[in-house]
């Protein structure tokens, strides 16, 4: 490391951890990063690479008129880390990104390690007074243990908010019956990149009455149930509904059966996994059942009737703060400046939002190391519109969010007119591209184009 550069520590060597360490950086300064990995694992984790991917291998939509493909393309322009991993290691899923998450892990890992100015230290932090003085960032993600947690906690002067998140399983392509299950991408012609297990009624009517009276697992007593409604549990789901996973993550439109030529009554699909397509995730399928349980119910499902299963599905608690009490719009901790949250901890979703608050923080603690101003990121971005969400939301209805278009500000012509409904998206991107490479992103001339 280089002396006479400022420092910051990181706690959390996950995607917001290690996008914050490389944005830092960039811009001059020194990082250490703080993981307890692998002298200690959350419930959830099992490798000791820094950004390991818990959930599914998808960072969801690509396209560009999508606000979370929005929000990558603006990660790209600002030189993510994390997204020039996902677009080295991304495997086939239609018009989504996905990744192999072995792959895409040890492409970080290798990016951060080897940083003359990144210095990782693996030992678990357990109070914020055990830190020294400076700037830091707290980018311990929805797993964050409990006496960390507590110790924020009385940083903050708050409780912490929580929910729950459910993992989907994996299973091995070699275990499946290809005389039924085919390949296709909705509404696409060709094969496609998805594995399809399709359904008729009956079928579909005998799954969910397995699901509904199969075994899950219980919360505690202590422990209030409180899921992320974009991450239900398949059971869950079904407790709406018989017909609400059919209009869910079982929806067969736009993906007609070979066999048939019409559209399936059902369709569970399986997405890759990695590059060598031996492993395949059950999408949709986040589940609270017990294994055996998951075992004997998915197996019902044509197609998998032998499947073997490398990860089985699970649940764990989230943890987040309420943002707009505890956060200004440049992620510093109002009681406390010289702290910065990032990550799923802020009140974010999801992979990709994660990370962008990980840039954010990343990018707005080594400007104040450095005696620069911090950056607020305009609302009309999608890094601006997540920022704003957390930090600037009704605390009273405050719940953690993907980034949507609903977070954006009204959008209006030139002339003041509503543009629209079918240019809309188009016209969101082409603003908000134009936002990020314009003013609030011109660094001083001491530091150079980032």
């Amino acid at each position: 490391m280089t002396a006479d550069k400022p420092i910051i520590q990181i706690i959390g060597g996950g995607l917001a951890g290690c996008e914050a360490a490389w944005q830092a950086v960039k811009r001059g300064c020194r990082v250490e990063i703080l993981e307890m990995k692998p002298a200690r694992f959350s419930p959830a984790h099992c490798s000791a690479d820094l950004a390991e991917l818990v959930c599914s291998n998808s960072l969801r939509s690509a396209d560009l008129s999508s606000a979370v493909g929005l929000l990558k393309e603006e990660m790209r322009f600002l030189e993510s880390l994390i997204m020039a991993a996902a677009d080295a290691t991304r495997v086939p899923a239609g018009k989504a990104l996905a990744v192999d998450r072995q792959l895409f892990a040890a492409f970080i890992t290798e990016k951060i390690s080897s940083h003359p100015d990144i210095e990782i230290k693996r030992r678990e932090i357990q109070s914020l007074s055990e830190l020294s003085d400076g700037l830091k960032i707290m980018a311990t993600g929805p797993l964050t243990s409990s006496p960390l947690a507590g110790s924020l906690r009385r940083v903050t002067g708050q409780r912490s908010l929580f929910f729950y998140d459910a993992i989907a399983p994996i299973v091995t392509s070699d275990s499946l019956n290809y005389n039924v299950v085919y390949k296709a991408s909705r509404y696409e012609d060709g094969p496609g990149d998805y594995l399809n297990c399709p359904l008729n009624r009956e079928e579909y009517e005998v799954f969910i009455e397995e699901l509904a009276r199969a075994d899950q697992v219980r919360a505690r007593s202590f422990e209030e149930e409180k899921y992320f409604e974009g991450c239900l549990p398949v059971e869950v789901m079904l407790a709406r509904g018989k017909d609400t996973l059919r209009f869910g993550p079982l929806k067969p439109v736009g993906l007609p059966d070979p066999r048939t030529g019409r559209e399936p009554y059902a369709v569970i699909q399986l997405r890759m996994e990695d590059k060598e397509g031996s492993h395949y995730n059950m999408v949709g399928f986040q589940t609270r059942l017990t294994y055996p349980e998951q075992k004997r119910v998915f197996r019902r499902i044509p197609g998998m009737e032998n499947a073997e299963f490398a990860r089985l599905g699970s649940i764990h608690r989230n943890t987040f703060v309420c943002g707009p009490e505890v956060l200004n719009p440049v992620l510093q901790v109002k009681d406390k400046p010289d702290l910065l949250l990032a990550g799923q901890l802020t009140g974010v979703e999801g992979y990709v939002e994660s990370t962008a608050m990980g840039l954010l923080a990343g990018l707005n603690a080594a400007r104040l190391a450095r005696g620069s101003s911090p950056l607020i990121p305009p609302p009309a971005t999608a890094i601006g519109a997540l920022v704003n969400h957390v930090s600037r939301s009704s605390p009273e209805r405050f719940q953690p969010s993907n980034v949507n278009f609903s977070l954006f500000p009204p959008l209006h012509s030139p002339e003041g007119k509503k543009i629209p409904k079918k240019f809309r998206k188009a016209r969101r991107a082409e603003l908000a591209m134009k936002l990020i490479q314009g003013e609030w992103l011109r660094w001083e001339p001491s530091e150079g184009k980032e």
